[in-house]
């Protein structure tokens, strides 16, 4: 099992010192790997919660902590398929090449409509626009002229150089349907779960994931099973990764068992986490991170 650690990316503590901090801290512990989430914007009246209300960009804050860090990998769960996939291969492939090869690139289908709208994306057929999206980023990274006539997109033929270095980053898909389960197995290095997820019940969807690699001559052996850990400090009830440091430690080699492969702890989907003042968020982060550490 590899463990890693969402940085401060959301509400009062997301404080570039503090993003830092956590960082550097969580490579001197042997965390696998920095994670950070995409909240473009938080419709007026939103019910969705406060760890929405105030989000970094996902890929600028990863591209900072790139500069300030050596080993641990950086991953982003998820960035969703509502942009332009030429313009995030882009991106995507200079954050791989300018930190030294450690970025996994998660993506998703996206949920909400006013990100859409203010993206200028259309949500309908959001599944096969997925995966055209993934095979535009894939001739990005690969081809010397890059040409794609789709449904969704079209790129003329291009140089869209340079490559990422020193390869192209793996993909995780996101998920939870059926569907999107099959489609990450058949397209994705990886898959993610999501901070709703059933983790009591992640076992069938690895099942049925492994059971598509099967079908379709992957080797499972090489997929990423990744859990964001919804992490809750001493809270009250039977929910995985909530309660004490030893039930934490305990929840996270249970999901192993279930076959996840990596998990990381998110603080800031702790709805009371995420509204704390700055300095005793960042108390108990630190906290977190030297308890739970790998």
């Amino acid at each position: 099992m590899r463990v890693g650690f969402a940085v401060p990316q959301s509400g009062p503590w997301a404080t570039p010192e503090n993003m830092r901090r956590v960082a550097r801290r969580a490579e001197e512990l042997g965390y696998h790997e920095l994670w950070t989430f995409q909240r473009l914007l938080y419709p007026v009246g939103h019910p969705m919660g406060p760890t929405y209300r105030s989000v970094h960009d996902p890929l600028i804050t990863l591209a900072h902590l790139a500069g300030v860090t050596e080993r641990i990998r950086l991953g982003v769960a998820v960035v969703n398929a509502y942009v332009q996939p030429v313009v995030l291969a882009k991106q995507l492939a200079t954050l791989q090449t300018v930190s030294g090869g450690r970025l996994t690139a998660g993506l998703g289908l996206g949920w909400l409509p006013e990100e859409f709208e203010a993206a200028g994306a259309g949500m309908e057929r959001r599944g096969r626009r997925s995966e055209e999206f993934v095979e535009v980023l894939r001739k990005a990274w690969a081809d010397d002229v890059v040409e794609h006539h789709g449904e969704f997109y079209r790129v003329p033929p291009s140089h869209i150089d340079p490559k990422p270095v020193p390869g192209p980053p793996p993909i995780l898909l996101g998920g939870t349907a059926e569907v999107a389960l099959r489609r990450a197995a058949r397209l994705a290095d990886g898959w993610v779960s999501s901070s709703r997820e059933d983790l009591s019940a992640i076992a069938e969807r690895v099942g049925l994931i492994k059971e598509t690699l099967a079908d379709s001559g992957r080797d499972a052996a090489a997929f990423r099973f990744v859990c964001r850990g919804v992490t809750q400090v001493r809270a009250a009830g039977d929910r995985p990764l909530t309660g004490t440091y030893d039930k934490i430690r305990s929840d996270v080699d249970a999901l192993a068992a279930s076959g996840v492969t990596d998990v990381f702890h998110d603080l800031a989907f702790d709805r009371e986490f995420v509204t704390l003042e700055a300095g005793e968020a960042m108390r108990r982060a630190e906290e977190a991170l030297e308890a739970l550490a790998p």
